[in-house]
């Protein structure tokens, strides 16, 4: 899915593609429009995940956690696409930072569970329909390759020994899903919220500062926020290894349109083929 079909779905849903802004492009089109946000979800598989994502919406607002909020109580399904339809939040005072999102982190850590179910971080869950839709812009090789990956991480995860309690976790926990408004920050896109191991959600700042070069004393001072280091945990190289072969695969999706994106899977591929761990890697 690209812009213009995104504006389409726009359209058919009753909101005026002009002037709505696009915010992001990835798993889902995020467009400002007016006083509201919409997202518009790649494919119709999306839709559970875009009625769960409603759902966890609700639920950290009864909790009182700062969150984005719903707009529209159900999730739509148009010309073949899910879309939801948010609040907009004030503009943003300044850009998170890692400490935010471990304040929030520890909010979201401290929950009971819901009263309904949450699914596992199903983190390689998404990597064969990733690589589908990469089609013929991979290698046959490297789409192998990161089968095999998966498949050996998966295993590997479900044999961990957690550290800290098993419950709600974030499942994306990166500075770039906190928004800092006047009122202070807040989570936004809640889609992989999930019950599962908490370290989860401590990994993904570890691997940023080895893999996408986060400053050390960013990572710091998320240590410092949350309260301990990840990477004191023996699992924490596991959870690193699937979340990498992950990256790579959501990577690949984009490859059919984009070049850069090709470009950057493969050398993803690469320094994991070599087991190069320090090779830099690059947001997409």
């Amino acid at each position: 899915m690209d812009e213009a079909q995104a504006r389409d779905v726009l359209a058919a849903a009753g909101v005026p593609p002009e002037p709505a802004r696009l915010l992001a492009l990835g798993e889902n089109a995020v467009f400002a429009a007016g006083d509201l946000v919409v997202k518009v979800g790649r494919d119709a598989e999306l839709l559970d995940r875009a009625r769960r994502e409603l759902d966890i919406a609700g639920w950290l607002e009864e909790a009182g956690v700062p969150a984005v909020r719903a707009a529209e109580p159900k999730a739509r399904l148009v010309a073949g696409h899910p879309v939801t339809v948010w609040h907009r939040l004030p503009d943003a005072v300044r850009p998170a930072e890692p400490r935010d999102l471990a304040e929030l982190l520890r909010v979201v850590h401290a929950l009971p569970s819901p009263s309904f179910a949450l699914p596992p971080r199903e983190l390689l869950g998404g990597v064969e329909r990733w690589l589908r839709l990469a089609g013929d812009a991979i290698s046959a090789a490297d789409a192998e390759f990161l089968r095999r990956r998966r498949d050996g991480f998966a295993g590997a995860a479900a044999a961990l020994t957690p550290r800290l309690t098993p419950g709600p976790i974030h499942g994306d926990a990166l500075p770039r899903n906190v928004h800092v408004g006047p009122h202070g920050p807040v989570l936004v896109d809640l889609e992989t919220f999930s019950s599962d191991l908490r370290e989860h959600d401590l990994v993904v700042m570890a691997l940023s500062h080895d893999r996408y070069g986060l400053p050390s004393e960013s990572y710091d001072s998320f240590v410092e926020a949350y309260g301990w280091d990840v990477r004191e945990w023996e699992g924490c190289a596991v959870l690193r290894g699937a979340r990498e072969t992950a990256s790579c695969a959501w990577v690949a999706q984009h490859a059919p349109s984009r070049p850069e994106a090709l470009a950057e899977f493969e050398r993803r591929v690469a320094s994991l083929r070599d087991g190069d761990e320090k090779v830099r890697w690059y947001p997409f």
